[in-house]
């Protein structure tokens, strides 16, 4: 089984580029700068890792995704190599994006851009009353959600 799950922040804006032909495909490439769960000489440290994304999910990322960004991403490593102009083998690493989605709110986000280490994301709105399992959304944070 190849599947990876990861939580990061973008270290800088997707770039994304179209195929050529009749049905042009969206294909978003970006780096994810991951914590470390263990600190070495007291000093967090991340791992920084190429992510690619096609279709909707590329679309997606060039539409709202930008750097310093914390998003979740589910998918698979895959591995490749080239032969670069000066004759030298490159061997690549990277994660095939399968599902993405965003890890705080953009209000949070925009207070945290170009921070890698920032504070946790403030805790969800308690479940309502009424009991049916949703959650409550406040009034007037309209504008940051993806979608209307």
């Amino acid at each position: 089984m190849n599947k990876v799950i990861l939580m990061g922040r973008l270290t800088r804006d997707p770039e994304v580029r179209y195929s050529q032909g009749e049905n042009p495909l969206a294909i978003a490439r970006y780096t994810l700068a991951v914590d470390r769960r263990f600190k070495r000489d007291g000093e967090a440290s991340a791992d920084f890792i190429n992510c690619v994304a096609f279709g909707r999910q590329a679309e997606h990322a060039e539409r709202y995704y930008r750097q310093g960004l914390r998003v979740t991403i589910c998918g698979r490593i895959q591995t490749g190599s080239y032969t670069n102009k000066d004759g030298v083998k490159v061997y690549t690493t990277e994660v095939v994006v399968e599902e993405q989605e965003f890890a705080e709110s953009k209000a949070a986000s925009d207070a945290n851009v170009g921070s890698f280490h920032a504070a946790p994301s403030p805790a969800p709105a308690p479940v309502s009353d009424a009991g049916d399992g949703f959650m409550n959304i406040p009034d007037g944070i309209d504008e940051e959600l993806p979608f209307n």
